[in-house]
């Protein structure tokens, strides 16, 4: 617990949900770091996510949302379905179809807009996957 995690600067939706999972699920004390895309050499102790060469990143037809729930081994129903909206956007398909996709789509879209701060965006994401995950926890038993 308590590792540097980072990724790319610009955080969009997977990213931004993979932190939410990461400091949810996985590693309660992390510190994020953001980075330019190319160019990038960790420093010792670094996990990168969703980025060249990462650690964890795309595998397959999987977002790095997906490979950090396998890779941590996180199960449930209110995590698929979040994970399952994050491909949809993430990938740009409609793999799983999920009613609530194009709604949450665009509430990343306006953190986006409205936050120019990685920071920022983490964290206006973390409250509306927090909310998410509680809205799933209730309806998918």
């Amino acid at each position: 617990t308590g590792r540097t995690w980072v990724t790319r600067q610009g955080v969009h939706v997977d990213r931004i949900a993979s932190t939410w999972l990461i400091r949810r699920f996985i590693d309660e004390k992390a510190a994020f770091k953001f980075v330019p895309a190319k160019g990038y050499i960790p420093e010792a102790g670094e996990l990168r996510f969703d980025m060249f060469d990462a650690e964890f990143t795309h595998i397959g037809d999987r977002c790095t949302f997906e490979v950090l729930m396998l890779a941590a081994d996180l199960k449930g129903p209110a995590l698929q379905a979040i994970a399952e909206i994050v491909h949809d956007i993430d990938l740009k398909d409609t793999k799983f179809g999920r009613e609530q996709t194009a709604g949450i789509a665009q509430l990343i879209l306006g953190i986006c807009i409205s936050h120019k701060d990685d920071f920022a965006r983490i964290e206006r994401g973390a409250a509306l996957f927090d909310d998410l995950y509680a809205y799933f926890r209730k309806v998918c038993r």
